[in-house]
Order: C-alpha cells, then sequence, then structure tokens
C-alpha cells in the first residue's frame, strides 16, 4: 500500500490506530485497568524542516518513492476516564507505534470541549431537579420546552488555578407551538446555571439582571411575570407569517463543461496556476497548505487561528461572557455539513473530514469544506479611446469556504484565490445575537432591545489570520511601508504635492498597528531575489484592516486572555507548533499563556529569517433591530496581494470576455444576443 502523502488529512484507520497505540503505551505505564477518554485526534504537523524538501521535491517531479522520508504524526487529547481533572496531549508516531512526547498541561488550565462532553453538559443541566423547578417559577406555559446555550465560563478576578472548570448555561423557551427550529432567542429566561465538569452536576444558579439604564444592575421583574411581554420571532420560513419573496427567478451557475479546476490525489487542488492542498483538523478547521502560483512558492501555510467574542455588558454574570470558538470549541468540531445549492453553487467538489469519539473511535464530518468558481465581475478592462475598442477579462475567483456553527452565530470563512495572484480571506458572521431578557419598556447602555423583552448585548468578533509565508524561498522580511507627505519647505518638494514610502524593516520579533492615515501596508518580501523590472524585492503584501482592537481594560482578565487581539500585526520566528494566538489551552484561561504575545516577546531575529505573520481583524458589533431574528452577513475581507512579485499583471493571459462563451441575453428577450462583448465605442 503506497504511503499517505504527508498533507493527506487523517483517515478513520489512523484515527483507530492513534488510540490503539496510546491505549497500549498508557495500559502498559498505568496497569490493563486504565480506561481512556479520547478528546481530541488530529494529524499533528510534521516538523517543517522535514516537511519542506518533501514539497519541493514534489514541486520538482521526484517520484513519491524517491522523496524524503516524513513521519505521519497523531496527537492525543485525553484525560483517564471518570476524571477529567487531569488531561494530557500525548504525540505519538503512526510509523512506528511510539510515544514522541507527553505534554503536561499546567495547573489550571482546561483543554477545549469535546462534542459528548457538551451533549452530556447540556442533558445535566436541563434535567437537574433544581433547574426544572427554578424555572417553574417563571409560570410558563407547561408544554414549553425548555433549551440551554452551553457557554464557556469566562475567567474573571475571582479565578483562580483552583477554580474547576465549568460551563455556564444561558437558558430558553421555545414559542408554545413548539417546532423544533423555532427562535428560542426570542424568549430568554433570567436564570444561569453554572455546571461543574468535574462533578459531573449543576453547582448554582446565577440570576440574571433584566432591568434598564434607569435601574443600574438591578433585577426587577418578579419571576411570575418575567416573560409575559416576550413575543415569537421566527426565522425559518415554515415559521414565518407571510409568503416568501414571489418575484425572485431562479439564478443558475452553469458550466457545461465542467469546473477549470481538478482535485487528484485525495486534497491537492490545480486551478488556473495555482496549487495547494486542503487540510482540515478539530481546532482550525480548514488549513490551506504548500501553496504556489505557476511553480513559485506562495505560502507554507495559511489558517485562522484563532478568535475571540468578549461582552460589553457588565452586570455579572454577563462579564463572564467572552468565546474562544476556536480554543473552547474547535473550528472543526463546529462544522456544517453544506448542501448543494444552498452553502456554495456551480460544480462543487466536497472534501470530509473526521474527528473521533470518547473511545477513540472514527467519527465522519462530512462536506465540511466546499470547493468552487464563481464570477468576480471585471478582472481588468481597458478602451483604447482612439479606437474605441476595448479589451476586457471577466475575473474567475476559486473559493475553499468552511462554515461553522458556535451556538447561536455562524462563521463562514472562504480562501479566494484569483487569477491576478491575490489571495483572500472573507470572513462572514451570520446567525443569531446571544440574547438577554430585559423588563418591558427598558432600555440599556450594554446593548439593544431587537424585540419586546429582548436585549442583544454588545460585543465584538475579533480573529486572527496566520500567514507562514515562502516568498520564493522560507528566508523572509516583512517590512512596514508608510505613504508619508514630505513637508512643503522641502527642497525635494517646492510645490508641495509630494510624499515618500518610508520602508521600516523588523529586524526583531514584535508588532505594529494599521494606520489608514499613512496607507500603512505590510510586505513580506524575500531580500535575495530583486523583481527584475523594479528592482525592488519580491513579495506579497497585506493592508490590515482598520478594525476597532479589543475594548476591555488593560487590567481585565478579559484583555489578559486575549494579548493577540491588542494589535493589528505581529510577526515571529517560525517554531513548530507556534500555531495559537490566544494559547494552546484557551478555555476557561487567566492570561494567554503560550500565545502571540508570548512568542513575540522571545524578541528574536526576524528579518531574513522564516517568519509567520498575523493578521488580528474584526468588528465591534452594537446590535441593530436588523440584526433579529437571524443576522444579515457582515463582511470582512483580508488580502495577501503581489507586490512586485510578478514582472507584469499575471493575469494577462486570461482569455478576453465575449459573448460567444458567456451567451448572456436583453432583457425581455430569452434567446441568446449575438451582440458583441466589446462594441467599438465612438472615437473622441
Amino acid at each position: 500500500m503506497a504511503r499517505p502523502h504527508p498533507l493527506h488529512n487523517i483517515t478513520p484507520s489512523e484515527i483507530r490506530r492513534a488510540s490503539q497505540i496510546v491505549t497500549r503505551i498508557l495500559q502498559e505505564k498505568n496497569g490493563p485497568s486504565y480506561e481512556i477518554y479520547f478528546k481530541h485526534i488530529y494529524l499533528y504537523d510534521p516538523p517543517k524542516a522535514l516537511l519542506m524538501p518533501y514539497l519541493d521535491a514534489e514541486s520538482d517531479g521526484v517520484p513519491a518513492a524517491q522523496r524524503p522520508f516524513v513521519p505521519r504524526l497523531a496527537g492525543v487529547i485525553y484525560h483517564e476516564l471518570g476524571n477529567p481533572r487531569e488531561f494530557f496531549e500525548i504525540i505519538v508516531s503512526l510509523d512506528s507505534g511510539t510515544e514522541l512526547e507527553l505534554r503536561t498541561p499546567k495547573k489550571g488550565q482546561h483543554c477545549s470541549f469535546d462534542r459528548e462532553e457538551l451533549r452530556r453538559a447540556s442533558e445535566r443541566i436541563l434535567t437537574d431537579p433544581a433547574v426544572v423547578e427554578a424555572v417553574k417559577k417563571f409560570h410558563l406555559p407547561d408544554d414549553v420546552v425548555i433549551q440551554c446555550d452551553t457557554w464557556p465560563y469566562c475567567a474573571d478576578r475571582y479565578s483562580t488555578v483552583d477554580t474547576h472548570k465549568y460551563i455556564q448555561a444561558l437558558l430558553y423557551a421555545r414559542a408554545p407551538h413548539n417546532h423544533p427550529d423555532s427562535n428560542q432567542y426570542a424568549f430568554p429566561i433570567p436564570l444561569s446555571p453554572v455546571y461543574d465538569l468535574f462533578e459531573d452536576r449543576v453547582v448554582r444558579f446565577d440570576t440574571l439582571a433584566t432591568g434598564g439604564a434607569e435601574d443600574g444592575l438591578k433585577h426587577n421583574t418578579a419571576p411570575e411575570a418575567a416573560l409575559a411581554h416576550c413575543v415569537e420571532n421566527e426565522y425559518h420560513p415554515d415559521l414565518l407569517k407571510g409568503p416568501t419573496r414571489p418575484d425572485l427567478k431562479p439564478l443558475r451557475v452553469v458550466q457545461p463543461e465542467g469546473p477549470s479546476f481538478t482535485v487528484t490525489d485525495e486534497n491537492l487542488v490545480q486551478w488556473q496556476k495555482w496549487r495547494f492542498r486542503v487540510g482540515f483538523n478539530y481546532r482550525e478547521g480548514l488549513t490551506i497548505h504548500d501553496v504556489r502560483y505557476d511553480g513559485r512558492k506562495v505560502f507554507y501555510r495559511l489558517s485562522v487561528s484563532e478568535m475571540t467574542v468578549p461582552y460589553g455588558d457588565p452586570r455579572t454574570p454577563y462579564h463572564r461572557k467572552q468565546a474562544f470558538d476556536f480554543g473552547d470549541s474547535g473550528a472543526g468540531n463546529c462544522a456544517n455539513n453544506l448542501g448543494l445549492g444552498c452553502d456554495c453553487l456551480g460544480v462543487i467538489k466536497y472534501f470530509n473530514g473526521w474527528l473521533n469519539d470518547p473511545k477513540g473511535q472514527p467519527v465522519e464530518a462530512p462536506n465540511v469544506i466546499c470547493l468552487h468558481e464563481q464570477d468576480s465581475g471585471v478582472g481588468w478592462k481597458h478602451t483604447n479611446i482612439r479606437t474605441g475598442v476595448a479589451a476586457i477579462t471577466r475575473a474567475r475567483t476559486l473559493v475553499v469556504q468552511t462554515i461553522i456553527t458556535v451556538g447561536n452565530y455562524e462563521y463562514i470563512f472562504a480562501w479566494l484565490f484569483q487569477q491576478s495572484g491575490t489571495v483572500e480571506l472573507e470572513t462572514r458572521a451570520t446567525g443569531i445575537v446571544s440574547t438577554a431578557l430585559i423588563d418591558a419598556g427598558k432600555r440599556s447602555p450594554w446593548g439593544n432591545v431587537v424585540a419586546p423583552g429582548v436585549l442583544a448585548q454588545n460585543h465584538q468578533h475579533l480573529f486572527c489570520l496566520r500567514i507562514d509565508p515562502m516568498i520564493d524561498g522560507n528566508q523572509n522580511t516583512l517590512i512596514q511601508e508608510d505613504s508619508i507627505p514630505l513637508p512643503e519647505t522641502d527642497e525635494e518638494n517646492p510645490f508641495g504635492n509630494a510624499w515618500k514610502l518610508v520602508k521600516t524593516p523588523f529586524e526583531k520579533s514584535g508588532f505594529a498597528d494599521a494606520a489608514p492615515e499613512k496607507n500603512r501596508v505590510f510586505k513580506i518580501v524575500n531580500e535575495k531575489r530583486l523583481n527584475r523590472i523594479s528592482g525592488n524585492p519580491v513579495g506579497y503584501k497585506l493592508a490590515p484592516l482598520p478594525s476597532q482592537l479589543i475594548l476591555a481594560g488593560a487590567n481585565s482578565v478579559v484583555r489578559k486572555r486575549a494579548r493577540f487581539a491588542e494589535h493589528h500585526i505581529w510577526v515571529t520566528r517560525h517554531r513548530d507548533g507556534d500555531l495559537w494566538a490566544g494559547g494552546k489551552w484557551a478555555n476557561q484561561s487567566l492570561q494567554e499563556t503560550d500565545g502571540l504575545a508570548d512568542y513575540a516577546a522571545r524578541n528574536e531575529d526576524v528579518r531574513d529569517q522564516d517568519i509567520v505573520v498575523w493578521h488580528t481583524f474584526g468588528m465591534t458589533h452594537n446590535p441593530r433591530v436588523e440584526d433579529f431574528p437571524v443576522m444579515p452577513v457582515e463582511t470582512l475581507t483580508v488580502s495577501l496581494k503581489p507586490a512586485d512579485f510578478f514582472e507584469w499583471n499575471p493575469a494577462l493571459d486570461v482569455p478576453q470576455s465575449t459573448q460567444a462563451v458567456n451567451q448572456s441575453v436583453l432583457y425581455g428577450e430569452a434567446s441568446t444576443s449575438e451582440a458583441s462583448c466589446c462594441p467599438k465605442e465612438s472615437k473622441l
């Protein structure tokens, strides 16, 4: 049997083998009665020093059997069955069946949730006799269904390393008709059970304030009247009171000759001049590897490292609402099963992923990634005003997309590959805002009333993009480039119209921030390779999104846990395993530990080195009424554009856009128009 490619995703047989290896190793150490609870089993990235020669050999056409050996490794996060207090991570070789490293987290650190853990917690909370009795005090209809969101328990100033691992549940009631897809967030119950995962029980209730601006932190409503002013507010088409729009005609993406991309060797994508591999794991979800354009190295690895969602309501226990959706829950664990004609249009290639259950058996995650092409408008155009002749191309984009649902929210992450050599990360937020009860007629400074009795609290979505570049090689430099006007008195600027580019290379690991008033961009360059035309180093540029950074106070636990969100741009020296902006163990963390701020604090040389560039971006979401009952997408796009990487527009050879190919029709006509796509225009 052929040996798998080092960048093939983990297979069901490898998940079984990893669990068998770990079981054997631990039972040899602890005795045959030692039972294991397998939280996460995933493909562990091989050392870059071993993988790069293999990828280069592959790019050069060397047969697989003659390429350097690269080990297949698995990471396994586990604890002894029935003892979740002590968990470990073990790295094993799938080739030799041996243990390579055992990692013991520090005291007070907690691992991310697994799906069975959250299912069990929800069941325990909703069936707890004390919870059932407490909910009865709200005098809801006897047959109403109570549901809960299992929120991570954000540490606060009272937390210590001895704090148990908790889940803070937010309770909701479904509308009286109890349709399974009814919008529970229209009926928030002002009671929050706290579940202790170590003791497997609800340990207390937190009462939730429902007052308005005039009430401060008070809870004013009597339980029996608490939800009396709430009303149904539905989004599902089966529950809408009126019909959907009748005048929207079908819009179909038709590719009669099939797609322009190919997928071979399981996850190798080739499209136009792009070539890369698609990866997937429980924590990051979608990852992109070994990105090359026309044979040239561009990016070694691309991923979204982390995101945090801190809320701005200071009323206890709302102050603990801060999710780390990757570190708490895992993007891969939360990935959607994407559907034809819904999440992606056209000719679609789906990729499956594999996760595991607590017994170490594989669990398929079907259709978690979709691949397709889309039209992106005009790629480039010029009309010669002397002849009236237009030359024009339509831009085509290759989309690699995944969608995750984390409780109430959806996040859509799409990597967009352009014919022009540009790579973009498009991030979309949608879903339903997390809601709290507010008394009738009240308003709050901590959010906006989006429906009767429903307060949508202010919060932020802060993402961290991880860029591991290899611009014509692994030795790269990050340069900050500002456009600065020259003084009007300067002898170089007698008419006051000139500016210069001030280029500042990073010598040491560190950070910087966006400055749109200076047109600040950051260029990842290879100083050893100069563009033949400009004489500048070949590179790619990142124009950072000038997002508002984390708003929590400098001394707050909220901010200490998310130091990566203090700056827009970071640059660090590459080290294997430095993947997690918020730290490896972000769940209920007291501070960001072994995360991006720590990587940067090493003060390592980064000029002409193997570097990693990180970009924090996001949005401050002060909700609108229009965000309820379901939120229209908010879109953020980060672009990585070639900057003197090529010697001309690399999309120059894209075929011209013509009516013969595109076959558009005139409004009101049913047949294809034969009119020219590029008619001559009047000469000046």
